[in-house]
């Protein structure tokens, strides 16, 4: 943490503040901590350095929210995710820290072209009832398919082991089944709590969670909790589409720097 300068330190605490938000307000806010955690820190050290701290905002997610849980939907997403997972441990395992860091980009970046390619599927649809018609095609995208449910557990559990970021293609599942607001947050809640603590013996054994990186999630940890009680003070006010153009304009710069 000595070797960190002013700026990094503030880049990784803002890192760690939407942590928290994330967990209780608006998901895609953590592909932005993703991304500012690889800018600061090489890429391996960076996941295992941010493990810890998406743990604490698991648990002040499931507190608030747990009453929220669709335990079927988690349970039958499970199975693929695990495989992801194991998937995403074999690729870690072989792979030097550029390599990782430009997967991290590339995961992040295909996630944000994929929010907007949906954000435009769905306002063609509204434009299209709205004018008394109907488009099969996008209704058929708009709403989950059975083997959807393999295909996003597959990506969420290997881009979760590779770069923390299976927040996004989880948050997609989620809202193509059709959650509302707190069927969403609570279910998600305790997908990524069980999902992070079965990373966590596999991120050990490969030397991404070390001591160094404790230490620094001591001090960003304090972070977390400030960002939670932002995230459910904001979010039922909060204009989320200026909001979610944001987040995806910043994650996608940041995305771009990591592909370097």
């Amino acid at each position: 943490m000595s070797d960190l300068g002013v700026i990094s330190l503030a880049t990784l605490v803002l890192a760690a503040l939407l942590v928290g938000v994330s967990k209780t307000a608006i998901s895609g806010v953590g592909a932005l901590s993703v991304a500012l955690f690889a800018a600061v820190l090489p890429a391996k050290e960076s996941t295992g350095a941010l493990l810890p701290l998406l743990l604490v905002g698991d648990v002040l997610a499931v507190r608030a929210y747990r009453k929220h849980t669709d335990w079927p939907a988690l349970l039958r997403l499970m199975p693929s995710v695990a495989v992801g997972v194991l998937l995403g441990v074999a690729f870690v395992a072989v792979t030097d820290d550029t390599v990782v860091r430009r997967t991290i980009g590339v995961l992040l970046l295909t996630i944000v072209l994929h929010h907007v390619w949906r954000h435009q599927l769905s306002r063609r649809a509204r434009e299209r009832r709205a004018s008394g018609g109907t488009d099969a095609e996008t209704d058929r995208a708009a709403g989950p398919r059975r083997g959807h449910t393999l295909l996003f557990g597959l990506l969420a559990g290997f881009a979760t082991m590779v770069a923390n970021a299976g927040g996004p293609a989880m948050s997609l599942y989620l809202l193509a089944s059709g959650f509302t607001m707190l069927g969403f947050l609570g279910t998600g809640a305790w997908f990524f709590l069980i999902v992070n603590l079965f990373k966590l013996p596999f991120s050990i054994a490969l030397g991404l969670v070390t001591p160094d990186a404790l230490a620094l999630d001591v001090v960003l940890a304090l972070a977390v909790p400030a960002g939670a009680l932002i995230g459910r003070a904001v979010v039922h006010r909060i204009d989320q589409a200026v909001f979610a153009r944001l987040v995806l304009l910043f994650t996608a710069l940041s995305s771009v720097n990591l592909l370097r």
